[in-house]
């Protein structure tokens, strides 16, 4: 009896199974094969070939930040790990960068109680950079000081006294670290155990330190808050902020990062009665705790609205406004978006008026605080929906927004929420305002320099900077521009 037909047929199986293109090849060139069969085949070889991908070189499918188009990409986080490791513990061999121009030297030789971009977007969470910066890019891209692997999250960098701070997820431990802002060594870390992990937004922390006189303030995505003596990262006083104040953890984990207003840093738990919280910066004792809302994932900022010095803070149902001696309530305005999510900050763009904005099509509002009599209400100026920010927070420059709306930049008209133009696709990235410009990290990693202007949208270069899904906000100081996602970090300089 002649088997060749079925030795054939076991190797053309075993081929399939070990390499399921040449089982798609084999199945759609072999003669007498029905039809049916041969579509059955080919969707059992996809799903084995797609089954392999996954287990054996980390095929993962994402959601950009619209949450709805996939994203495939190849993660394998022990290689990823080993690779930090690896890069950690290697002596730094840096080239000779060219020299800064001299007020960006200045700047980064200045005090540390002068840092240009201490917390989460620099000075008072505007997104904002000072001094002059280089606007006649390079065809190949700014050029390039470092590059580097790095852990996992969302944080963006602290800087200060010549070093870049960032909270990242290395295993199975949250890790503050401090890098040598012009050649990326790390130079201290801090670790502890957690790991928030969550399928649609990613694992990891959220928050940015916070950098005062000396200290560092950090926040983990499952609440553990630490103090650290900013130069060697030595523990100075810790607490966990849910555990501490009865309350749980939000979808998307603590993502608001700490604010300091005089001896106080101030942190959003959400508890039960314990909401807001502010803790003696010094020794991490309860200062005060208010209120009973649902907290979301937007960090508080300090302002001055209606002639009164107060904290600015957007919970999951509304804006409101607290004295920073003892938190009392001064005025509130409701604010609530579909999931609860409110996540980038608010502008304060004239003596009594702040702008708010949300994405799930929520869309923005001027709102108007009016002192009357011995207390303060919050009036509506105008609200439409011509800028959505998701989680990408927008800058004020000359009387004008500029901001993703949703995933395509937008400008609109401060005083009266009037659309100047609509352009650009950069994803659901983030942007930094200096000198004029926008400097846009695309969701995909690029860096894009566009006109701040209310005529038209005027794109002036693009680069890759980094690559993969790039959540990260931006962070420029001493003319060197940070850059990070979930997988890589890299500085640029920017100075002239």
């Amino acid at each position: 009896m002649d088997r060749s037909w079925l030795r054939s047929g076991a190797v053309g199986l075993l081929a399939s199974v070990l390499l399921p293109p040449l089982g798609l090849l084999l199945i759609w060139t072999r003669p007498g094969i029905r039809l049916a069969v041969r579509v059955l085949a080919s969707v059992a070889l996809a799903v084995l070939g797609v089954a392999y991908l996954y287990l054996f070189f980390g095929l993962r499918m994402e959601v950009d930040g619209s949450g709805v188009r996939p994203i495939l990409s190849f993660h394998q986080p022990e290689r990823h790990y080993a690779a930090i490791e690896e890069d950690r513990a290697a002596p730094r061999i840096v080239p000779a960068a060219a020299p800064l121009s001299p007020a960006a030297d200045r700047e980064l030789a200045a005090p540390a109680a002068e840092a240009a971009w201490p917390a989460f977007r620099g000075r008072g969470q505007l997104g904002v950079y000072e001094s002059p910066i280089q606007t006649a890019w390079p065809a190949k891209g700014l050029p390039r000081l470092w590059k580097q692997p790095v852990g996992g999250g969302y944080s963006s960098f602290a800087v200060a006294g010549g070093k870049a701070f960032t909270i990242e997820q290395r295993r199975s431990q949250e890790v503050v670290a401090a890098y040598d802002l012009k050649t990326g060594r790390e130079l201290w870390k801090n670790a502890w155990d957690g790991l928030f992990q969550e399928s649609m937004g990613g694992d990891g922390p959220r928050t940015t330190p916070t950098w005062d006189q000396g200290r560092l303030y950090a926040l983990g995505a499952l609440g553990e808050f630490r103090c650290l003596d900013a130069e060697t990262g030595k523990l100075l006083w810790t607490t966990n902020i849910l555990e501490e104040n009865g309350a749980e953890n939000l979808t998307w984990a603590m993502s608001a990062s700490p604010l300091i207003v005089q001896d106080k840093v101030i942190v959003l738990p959400g508890g039960q009665g314990r909401s807001v919280v502010a803790y003696d910066k010094k020794t991490g004792k309860t200062v005060w705790a208010v209120l009973t809302d649902k907290q979301a994932y937007t960090t508080p900022i300090e302002v001055t609205l209606a002639g009164q010095r107060q904290i600015l803070v957007v919970s999951a149902t509304r804006a409101m406004g607290l004295t920073p001696d003892k938190g009392e309530l001064l005025w509130s305005y409701p604010w609530r978006t579909e999931y609860d999510v409110n996540s980038a900050q608010p502008i304060v763009t004239g003596p009594d008026r702040f702008f708010i904005s949300a994405g799930y099509g929520h869309g923005a509002a001027l709102v108007r605080i009016v002192r009357k009599g011995a207390g303060f209400s919050a009036e509506t100026v105008w609200q439409n929906t011509r800028m959505k920010n998701k989680f990408a927070s927008s800058v004020l420059y000359q009387g004008h927004i500029y901001g993703l709306d949703e995933a395509i930049l937008a400008s609109i008209n401060a005083e009266t929420g009037a659309l100047n133009w609509k352009g650009g696709r950069y994803g659901y990235g983030q942007l930094v305002l200096a000198g004029g410009y926008l400097i846009v990290l695309s969701e995909a990693g690029e860096l894009v320099l566009v006109k701040a202007t209310p005529e038209r949208h005027t794109e002036l270069a693009r680069f890759p900077a980094i690559e993969g899904k790039t959540w990260n906000h931006p962070a420029v100081a001493g003319g060197l521009l940070l850059v990070r996602n979930t997988e890589e970090m890299a500085c640029f300089r920017i100075a002239p």
